[in-house]
């Protein structure tokens, strides 16, 4: 059984290069995982925490970055937070709160919460870099839905992490670190696939680690969501599936289904959306603010139509795969649910 392995590394490579692709990265490692969790904490493990204790970030970060910073917030580390929105300032807002105590700056490139796009990423990393501190950009909301490279957001020297399993249909299990080139860490948190070239080598002195993304390696793994990862990788590069096409379906759906939601002339106290963000600004899914979010998910579930909240916040966020009738149906049915009598 052990003789699996190649085939699986070789399956682990098509994953990288398959995300090196998508954000037009020819310089940089990837590191995998099964969770950004997992590697975040290694990330967080390999920052001088000791000497530059503070962490900048936004208040609108996935529960990813949220929690475990609350966490390190709890045992002394300062975690300062901007406000997300608006999100055409945050980039500005998070570079002013960098200095030389700073260890890193953690932020979403598309907003979870509401789909709001983060420009000007680039600049940040010049702030980031004149102070010698890392950044770290979050791309679970842009991959599949918002074309994001690396050399027109001017990222080469940033981390960048993200998933499959949002957009691009890759299922569990599918997430990756993007190392900047020319730098040396040693995560504290390591597993020993780090060391994994270097086993034949009698271990002496400090801990070894490999070399590029080896650095971020965990230790033994599940291999079958790489092979899946592959195999709609694939699929995706023989159908034409590229970021620019996919952005232009998602613009398309996420515009029909805000154009439809218009028409229907909802009472705003109920449910409404951000008109003062241009559709450009926006991620893969329609954000509505309602203070019955839950409620109204719950009652569009029933009818056939598959939402999900945050908060106040009821999220439409379409498939390509979906035809415009059915997002016309969906908004349709919304307005049903608004303007049904409450029960009881």
């Amino acid at each position: 059984m052990d003789e699996k392995w190649e085939r699986a590394f070789a399956r682990a490579d098509r994953v990288r290069r398959g995300f090196a692709a998508l954000l037009d990265d020819s310089e940089g490692e990837y590191a995998l995982a099964p969770s950004t969790h997992d590697l975040l904490v290694r990330f967080l493990s390999a920052l001088p925490l000791t000497s530059r204790p503070r962490l900048v970030t936004t208040d609108g970060e996935f529960h990813t970055i949220r929690r475990q910073l609350d966490r390190l917030g709890e045992e002394g580390v300062e975690v300062v937070k901007v406000p997300a929105d608006p999100a055409d300032t945050v980039a500005a807002r998070l570079a002013a709160e960098v200095n030389d105590r700073t260890a890193a700056v953690l932020v979403s490139a598309v907003f979870f919460h509401n789909a709001h796009r983060v420009p000007d990423l680039g600049t940040l990393a010049e702030r980031c870099a004149r102070d010698g501190a890392e950044l770290l950009v979050d791309t679970y909301h842009a991959l599949g839905a918002v074309p994001f490279t690396i050399t027109e957001e001017g990222l080469p020297g940033a981390f960048v992490t993200g998933g499959g399993y949002k957009y691009l249909q890759l299922g569990e299990g599918n997430c990756f670190l993007r190392i900047p080139p020319g730098r040396s860490f040693r995560p504290v948190v390591t597993g020993w696939f780090s060391e994994f070239s270097a086993l034949a080598e009698a271990p002496a002195g400090a801990v070894r680690y490999g070399t590029g993304a080896d650095r971020f390696a965990g230790s033994t793994y599940d291999p079958t969501s790489h092979y899946r990862a592959a195999t709609v990788l694939d699929f995706f590069d023989r159908e034409g599936l590229t970021p620019a096409f996919l952005r232009e379906v998602s613009q398309h759906q996420v515009g029909r289904l805000s154009e439809r939601f218009d028409a229907l002339g909802l009472d705003p106290a109920v449910i409404r959306r951000d008109r003062a963000v241009p559709l450009e600004q926006l991620g893969g899914f329609l954000a509505l603010h309602a203070p019955g979010a839950a409620r109204i998910s719950g009652a569009l579930r029933e009818r056939g139509v598959l939402t999900d909240f945050r908060g106040e916040v009821l999220r439409f966020g379409p498939a390509p795969y979906l035809a415009d009738d059915q997002l016309d149906r969906a908004m349709a049915l919304l307005g049903e649910v608004v303007r049904a009598p409450l029960p009881g």
